[in-house]
């Protein structure tokens, strides 16, 4: 059984495409325009292995690349688990003939049911509030508790989403700190050699310029690392969000609206 959608569902990774396309459009012929071609070779230029390596390889790059990959492989695995929880709107857990209903002494034997079902691959969150709902529907025997349990259990289950989401808001902060860090000891580095009486002079400006690079090829990449994370922990936080809401949606349709309610509230 899938969830069907109320809306129409926005396409980011075509409209990304579309974007970069106007923008690689608009630049590319500008940037050609106002440079000449030596510049352009110059530019190139600069760029060589050893300044490379000292962009991408200092210390505190790799304390970055380490906090990076950490938070990756952890929303990889959110990402996995959001998608093993969608398997359960596809397994048989209510009855979805049109015009069933679910009385209370349905209850019970639904509920045994749904464990039965979940249980042979593993807790869903899904099968959870079902579960809960059903076990409410046979004491109360009223759709409005129903109703409340679902909505109470979906509460629950967001928070706990973002509640262990915590060690990846961390990794999200400490990276940017990182490559503050590394910037505070190139400028320092900086700063010793201005105290320096006996440096040469042309020796004493290259060693500040290489402690400066240290200090903004720090935040470079840290930033750049930063934002990229930012972006795929948005996506996985967005992806969990949904997964609550479809289970509402779910619950709503083959549980509470089908629910017999024998006394019910005027």
């Amino acid at each position: 059984m899938t969830v069907q959608s109320t809306h129409r569902s926005t396409r980011e990774w075509v409209l990304l495409v579309v974007a970069l396309v106007i923008v690689a459009g608009i630049v590319a012929p500008l940037w050609k325009l106002s440079g000449t071609g030596e510049s352009q070779q110059e530019f190139l230029a600069k760029w060589t292995p050893e300044r490379l390596s000292r962009l991408l390889l200092g210390p505190e790059q790799v304390a970055c690349y380490f906090c990076f990959a950490w938070s990756g492989l952890i929303l990889l695995t959110r990402w996995r688990e959001v998608r093993r929880q969608r398997a359960a709107f596809s397994l048989d857990l209510l009855p979805t003939d049109e015009g069933a209903r679910i009385l209370p002494e349905d209850a019970r034997p639904l509920a045994r049911k749904v464990d039965q079902v979940t249980g042979r691959s593993g807790p869903y969150i899904l099968g959870n509030m079902i579960r809960l709902g059903l076990g409410k529907y046979a004491i109360s025997k009223s759709a409005p508790d129903v109703a409340e349990v679902v909505r109470n259990q979906a509460d629950v289950e967001q928070s706990r989403f973002v509640a262990t989401m915590g060690t990846v808001n961390y990794l999200a902060w400490a990276i940017p700190a990182i490559g503050f860090l590394g910037t505070v000891r190139g400028l320092a580095g900086g700063m010793s050699m201005a105290g320096s009486q006996e440096t040469e002079m042309a020796k004493f400006i290259k060693q500040a310029t290489d402690q400066l690079g240290i200090a903004f090829d720090c935040t470079f990449v840290a930033l750049a690392l930063s934002l990229v994370l930012m972006y795929f922990l948005h996506a996985v936080q967005r992806s969990e969000e949904t997964l609550i809401i479809d289970c509402q949606d779910y619950c709503q349709e083959h549980l509470l609206l089908r629910l017999y309610d024998p006394h019910p509230q005027n």
